[in-house]
């Protein structure tokens, strides 16, 4: 591969940004969204599941007292 120069590859870059498809404000603010969401779905089952395995492993230790 032949190296190019500094200004070269700067033009090169500039040239291939300006293919790239940006995302709107508003697909920006939906996928953020559903990033919050999703976040906090993931979080709420993991307590759940949590909660039930503390749940049962205090009842099974319970048992031999």
């Amino acid at each position: 591969m032949a190296k190019t120069n500094p200004i070269e590859f700067l033009r090169q870059v500039r040239q291939e940004t300006s293919k790239v498809t940006w995302p709107t404000r508003k697909e920006t603010l939906i996928t953020t969204g559903m990033v919050f969401v999703m976040g906090l779905v993931a979080a709420l089952f993991f307590f759940l599941v949590d909660s039930v395995l503390r749940f049962g492993v205090q009842f099974v230790l319970g048992l031999g007292s």
